[in-house]
Order: structure tokens, then sequence, then C-alpha cells
């Protein structure tokens, strides 16, 4: 066979397994996606309303801590010494509870919201994937996180409206599950009064 042709014909295929292979980058912003799609919407709605109970005993309690500076100020030049240092102490015990329970709260919160996002982060991979594969992609980086190191991407790169779209296409609402049987049942009525429960400490 002619060296010229050979080589002509290694070229050719040489770029058709270039043109084979996947080399489109893409980014997205996993965090926005999550929070974007209707599961995270009505999970991240769910989760607001269990706390709503916490935050509200949380906001009676600095009301409390705020009625007493006032008392304490208004009577801050005719008040018993007895009577101001009660107050005093009133104050410092109700800061402390409120510390506690802010604390305890947002460490709760954060807790449950982090097993959400792990949960729809574990199914938005499958349709990550899944995109990649369909359009060729060979690399997806995830721009939501600091330790990311993209510089400057192209507004064509971006993904994350697709994958969002994508996902409440192919899997609409399949973190609902829980919640639903609770919800028909007498169970709504513990679940109203668990959290105010847990809001005393």
């Amino acid at each position: 066979m002619n060296k010229a042709l050979l080589a002509a014909l290694l070229a050719g295929a040489a770029s058709l397994a270039l043109a084979q292979t996947p080399t489109k980058v893409g980014i997205i912003n996993i965090q926005q996606a999550i929070i974007a799609t209707k599961d995270g919407q009505k999970a991240a709605g769910e989760l607001q309303t269990r706390f709503d109970p916490k935050k509200k005993s949380l906001e009676a309690l600095q009301g409390s801590i705020a009625a007493l500076q006032q008392e304490l100020a208004k009577g801050s030049n005719t008040m018993a010494e007895a009577k101001r240092t009660q107050i005093t102490r009133d104050i410092d015990q109700k800061n402390k509870e409120l510390q506690r329970a802010s604390e305890d709260a947002q460490a709760e919160f954060e807790q449950e919201q982090n097993k959400l996002l792990n949960d729809l982060g574990g199914k938005l991979m499958v349709v990550i994937e899944k995109y990649a594969r369909d359009n060729a992609y060979s690399l997806i980086l995830d721009v939501s996180s600091p330790q990311t190191p993209v510089l400057f991407a192209a507004n064509g790169v971006e993904i994350t409206r697709e994958i969002v779209e994508l996902y409440d296409k192919n899997a609409p609402s399949t973190l609902p599950p829980a919640p639903k049987p609770a919800a028909p049942a007498a169970a709504p009525k513990p679940a109203a009064a668990k959290p105010p429960a847990a809001a005393k400490p």
C-alpha cells in the first residue's frame, strides 16, 4: 500500500476517534439547581413550616427580654435595688436560654437541610450523568462549591437550567412519599404538637 495513502488513512482514523470522544465541558450550580426543582421548593417549604413553631418560640423569648430591658430602663431611677437586681438576673438568664435555644435550633435546622440536600443531590446526579452522556460532555464542574477552581466560564457552558428542567420532567415529585402518609391520617396533630415540645428547652 502506498505510504501516503496509509498515512492519510491513519490520520483519518485518528480524527474520527477524536471526534467520537466527548470533549465538551459544562458547569452547574448544584445548590441552585436543587432549590430550583419542584421537589426542592416543596421540601424547603415543608422544612420551613416544621421549624416555624421554634422560630416563633425564639421570637417570643426575644420579646420577653426586650420587655424586661424596657422595664429596667424606665424604672432605673425609681426602682428598688432588689427589684432592679432581680430584673437584671432575669434578663441574663433569658439571654442564656435564648442563646442555647437558638444554637440548638440552628444545628437541627442545618442537619435537616443537609439531609434534604444529600437526598435531592443524589437524585439530581442521576439526571446529570444521563445528560452528560446524551450530550457528549466529558467534564461537568459544580461551581456552587468555593473549592471548584473555575476562574472563567462562557455563558454557553452553564447547564443548571437544563438540568432542573430535565429533573422536573423525568422525576415528578419523588420526595413527597414520606410526608404524604402522615398528612391524610391523624398524624398532622402529633406533628404539630412535637415542635413546640422541642422548642421549650
